[in-house]
């Protein structure tokens, strides 16, 4: 791979936009650089508009990178009786896992445990409900080699696939199985890339100040200098800051806090399991094993107006409130010293869209907007992170009846870079985890490491990351410093702990790009 690879994105492909949006305009100009911004871009570029993508930060630093690492269909919106949205994510996860980023998603078998605890309508309504949910699953074509149908599980089978449950009370359980996304801040760098070798002008560290149905004022945060973008179209993407550029919108940000524990606390479990929130039907609390040796334990659904979009604090109250649930059917409960590390996400709730009813932003509607006001910018907000490529489109279809075209939305089989099909994957000449992160580019990472200790070499004992992941993330993905490096490009720094020890070879690799890549050091 060349350094020309019209996805790469660094240091020198963004002054390179800097200057082009100086005296260019172009079709479609989007402000914020999460899964829906980058969506948004995708979709405009590949129907053949002139695009900028802008952001204030790093790509997938806000919500977009704090989720619950799922693809999923929906299962909890039929309980809500949600059946448009539930239908949505269960046609758009089909896309993900079979055309979009089948190396990025993968099945991931969720347990629901019958104890002697359980109501039997309880059991009655968990069976009905995940019988239902395959039949959505077929409905949308995801054929069954790619995401197995349900299956009723023994209490032997049940305490081999999740050790940790207390087998004592234990009857049973269901089996269903779901989408699980390697990496949420890498399948937003996907996409980005994705719209960037379709020709997208992408700039990251542009913090827009004002917007106009046609133009972005902004500021180069690198610099100082200021920087007006002209275009047909602005389409405000910009998540739980959107209402701060559409003043008619009301938003409610949703907490939703998330737990990172060792994979061994748990016994290594081979299942994510569910917990059910007491006295909240369809409610739950997950248990998600990951491919790096942790567990993510979530999540809340708090109204919380005050917190950092980027940085959102875990409060004592929701470590306690998920450690209480899930104690509740473990054999050895999970104490605070099991914890080590927390993250929380605020998503962007569209207020006109909620119900009534006892649990707050939890009784808020996943459907999104596209807030389109003439001689405003377009705005769409709400939704998920399975669904943003149809938030994309129709935010795209907007801009396109504003820009007079009938241009058809392109993306519902368009591979993300490093697609394949599964069988491509698995024949793949590189370690199987770095397919899972990089899919085709597998290969050209692992090449970095070629007689390089630095780069071959895990960052620190018993870690899995090398040093050439860090140096593809500088050249061909946008990184430039160490906090991106160990944020988002690796996930060390859900684990506090594991980032330090990372920190020092991080910075020693951040030079070395700078020093042998021109164009794209700091």
């Amino acid at each position: 791979m060349s350094r020309g690879d019209p996805t790469w994105i660094n240091d020198f492909t963004r002054l390179r936009s800097l200057e082009h949006l100086a005296t260019h305009a172009v079709d479609v100009a989007v402000v914020g650089g999460g899964i829906t911004g980058a969506g948004v871009a995708l979709d405009a570029a590949s129907r053949g508009f002139t695009v900028a993508l802008l952001e204030s930060d790093d790509f997938g630093s806000g919500t977009s990178g704090f989720s619950s690492k799922l693809v999923h269909g929906g299962l909890r919106y039929l309980a809500k009786r949600d059946l448009p949205v539930a239908w949505e994510s269960a046609v758009e996860r089909r896309r993900l896992m079979q055309f979009i980023a089948p190396h990025l998603v993968r099945p991931l078998g969720f347990v629901i445990p019958d104890t002697a605890g359980t109501r039997r309508s309880e059991t009655a309504a968990a069976s009905v409900g995940v019988v239902l949910y395959d039949l959505l699953r077929r409905a949308s074509g995801l054929p069954s080699s790619i995401l197995p149908g349900p299956q009723l599980l023994s209490r032997q089978a049940v305490a081999a696939m999740v050790p940790a449950l207390d087998t004592g009370s234990l009857r049973r359980g269901l089996l269903y199985w779901d989408g699980q996304v390697i990496d949420d801040a890498r399948l937003v760098m996907g996409v980005v890339r994705t719209a960037a070798g379709r020709g997208a002008h992408v700039v990251r560290d542009f913090r827009a100040r004002g917007l106009t149905s046609s133009s972005v004022q902004g500021t180069d945060t690198r610099t100082g200098a200021s920087l007006r973008v002209d275009a047909g179209v602005v389409v405000n993407a910009t998540g739980v800051w959107a209402a701060g550029f559409d003043e008619s919108l009301e938003l409610v940000p949703s907490r939703g806090t998330h737990l990172v524990v060792r994979a061994e606390r748990l016994g290594n479990p081979h299942a994510a399991h569910t917990v059910a929130v007491p006295g909240h039907f369809g409610r739950y609390v997950f248990v998600l094993p990951q491919p790096t040796g942790v567990a993510y334990i979530g999540l809340t659904d708090e109204e919380d107006r005050d917190a950092d979009g980027h940085r959102p604090a875990v409060p004592e109250a929701d470590i306690d409130f998920l450690l209480g649930i899930v104690n509740r059917v473990l054999e050895v409960p999970l104490t605070r010293d099991d914890v080590v590390g927390s993250f929380a996400g605020l998503r962007p709730l569209v207020k006109s869209a909620q119900t009534d009813g006892p649990d707050g932003t939890a009784d808020i509607s996943r459907r999104h907007l596209v807030h389109d006001i003439p001689g405003e910018p377009i705005t769409v907000v709400g939704g998920k992170l399975t669904t943003y490529r149809a938030m994309a489109r129709d935010a795209v279809d907007a801009a396109a009846a504003r820009l007079g075209s009938d241009a058809p939305c392109r993306t519902q089989r368009l591979p993300l870079v490093g697609a394949a099909p599964r069988s491509t994957l698995a024949r793949i000449d590189a370690p199987p985890r770095l397919v899972a992160a990089y899919g085709t580019e597998a290969t050209a990472v692992h090449r970095l490491g070629s007689n390089n200790p630095l780069l071959s070499e895990p960052l620190f004992a018993g870690a899995a990351t090398t040093g050439a992941e860090l140096l593809f993330g500088i050249r061909a993905e946008g990184a430039s410093s160490v906090e991106d490096l160990l944020e988002r490009r690796t996930r060390l720094a859900l684990v506090p702990q594991d980032a330090e020890k990372a920190r020092g070879r991080a910075a020693e690799i951040l030079a070395l790009a700078a020093k042998t890549t021109p164009g794209s050091g700091t």
